[in-house]
């Protein structure tokens, strides 16, 4: 079979602004860097490949207690859990003090750049096979700076395309957000409550309590070094959360396990997802849903005691 295409050359970029020493105080002046930045970055298509192998898969299902691997050797993987593979590995000079990789290919050349993952879609035209090598080709989709009530922010849509044997399997679009400069936007919703637990009535529930110890093996098989997962000192103190942070892309995964597990004999064909308010170590979690009323797809949700959406997916079957 023909390998895939080569991705067109992309246009000759502007000149992208240079990050400072330090992002401006001045709010209105963070909002123009981010104007300009949105207007002059713009990164060269990248392509990377993984050879899919079994492993990743067998060792996301040990941490999340299942009695098997979810996807063995010559298995469809399911849905978001090829996160697991294309890892970035940086060397550890280049890593910030916050564990976050201080540079990088889609990261926006800001100061005192923060990011948050808000959400994503993903299309299945057909499942990544295990075992099987898989092409990744991404390119920059979209930038926009804007202003909310919390301030200035710079959104960055990614574009994956995935393929393998020269078959486009999924394509993937991941939204990031981005402040600069040094205030933390306050926690909202009230203290921890370890102990309580959502209630819901939904016939797809999923229940988990996600420790240190989960975080941090998450951590390691995602290749994410930040340390608001890890460092209870640092997530305290510097940070200002009131526990480690649970990942967002553990929370969609938790939502997607929900259809897996309920739907076994129906078909991903494309999924979206938001990842709204952080939840934290030691917090009883909710996975729940159920299929849509018109049976084509299902609504999912994360709950806790605080809060009825941390986080949602809409899910469409084939």
């Amino acid at each position: 079979m023909a390998p895939p295409p080569e991705p067109p050359e992309p246009p000759e970029p502007a000149a992208a602004p240079e990050p400072t020493a330090a992002a401006p105080a001045d709010p209105a002046a963070q909002a123009e860097l981010l104007r300009r930045t949105a207007d002059g970055w713009h990164p060269a298509p990248l392509r990377d490949g993984d050879p899919l192998p079994a492993a990743p898969a067998a060792a996301l299902s040990a941490v999340l207690d299942l009695p098997e691997s979810v996807a063995p050797e010559g298995a469809a993987l399911p849905p978001l859990w090829h996160w697991l593979h294309f890892l970035a590995w940086p060397r550890e000079r280049e890593l910030g003090e916050d564990g976050h990789p201080g540079g990088g290919h889609f990261l926006p050349p800001l100061p005192d750049r923060r990011r948050m993952f808000a959400g994503g879609r993903l299309e299945v035209r057909a499942p990544l096979i295990v075992g099987t090598p898989a092409e990744r080709v991404s390119t920059l989709a979209k930038t926009e700076a804007k202003t909310g009530r919390t301030g200035p922010m710079l959104f960055v849509t990614v574009r994956s395309e995935i393929s393998q044997r020269g078959s486009l399997r999924l394509v993937e679009e991941q939204d990031i957000v981005y402040r600069i400069g040094d205030g933390r936007p306050p926690l909202a919703g009230p203290d921890l409550d370890l102990d309580g637990e959502a209630r819901s009535d939904a016939p797809w529930q999923l229940g988990l309590r996600p420790d240190s110890r989960l975080l941090f093996r998450y951590s390691a098989l995602t290749a994410n070094a930040h340390r608001i997962h890890y460092d209870q000192p640092y997530v305290t103190g510097t940070e200002g959360y009131p526990g480690l942070v649970v990942h967002g892309p553990l929370l969609a995964m938790l939502m997607l396990e929900l259809a897996r597990r309920n739907a076994p004999g129906r078909t991903v064909r494309s999924l979206s997802y938001r990842l709204k308010k952080p939840v934290f170590a030691g917090e009883h979690v909710l996975a729940c849903g159920g299929p849509t009323a018109d049976g084509g797809g299902a609504a999912l949700r994360i709950a806790t005691v605080r809060a009825d959406e941390h986080a949602t997916a809409e899910v469409v079957f084939a």
